[in-house]
């Protein structure tokens, strides 16, 4: 099944930049990024930027945009039965040349676990250097750390 994936959020003064893999199955239904209810992004967001938590995916945007982090994918498109990232064949690159070059103030960048460091390496050659940071997984497939230890490393959004 061939999937792709969404247009960023971000705007112009972004200066942290986080990258998952691919949406998932539930995402793409939803046209939302992190749209299974059991994955942790948006309630490690609301948590780290002391805000209520909403289900509301307006909301959720708006989050990201008031704090100045951008969220996109490492994939603009694969072929992929399922979720896993594993699964994942014949994937091409968002274009971060560009997306970049329109972002100057970025200066982290984040992975949402190492399947999405492990693309943007294979695929994306940067021409600035960017503080690069790969955290734990946010999908309900990463069972190997908990809630609270995942949370403990994402805070570190709060010192970038």
């Amino acid at each position: 099944m061939k999937s792709f994936s969404f247009a960023p959020i971000s705007n112009s003064n972004a200066n942290i930049l986080i990258l998952g893999t691919m949406p998932g199955i539930k995402s793409l239904e939803l046209n939302q990024y992190y749209g299974h209810n059991q994955n942790n992004f948006w309630k490690f967001m609301f948590t780290i930027f002391k805000e209520d938590f909403s289900t509301d995916y307006e909301t959720r945007k708006t989050l990201l945009q008031k704090n100045n982090v951008a969220l996109w994918d490492v994939l603009q498109f694969c072929d992929r039965v399922g979720s896993l990232d594993s699964a994942i064949k014949n994937e091409i690159a968002n274009d971060f040349e560009t997306f970049l070059e329109e972002h100057p103030n970025i200066t982290s960048i984040l992975f949402n676990g190492q399947k999405a460091a492990a693309f943007f390496k294979k695929y994306v050659h940067l021409k600035k250097t960017y503080q690069l940071i790969t955290l734990p997984s946010t999908s309900p497939a990463n069972a190997s750390q908990s809630f609270q230890s995942k949370l403990d490393e994402w805070q570190i959004i709060n010192t970038l």
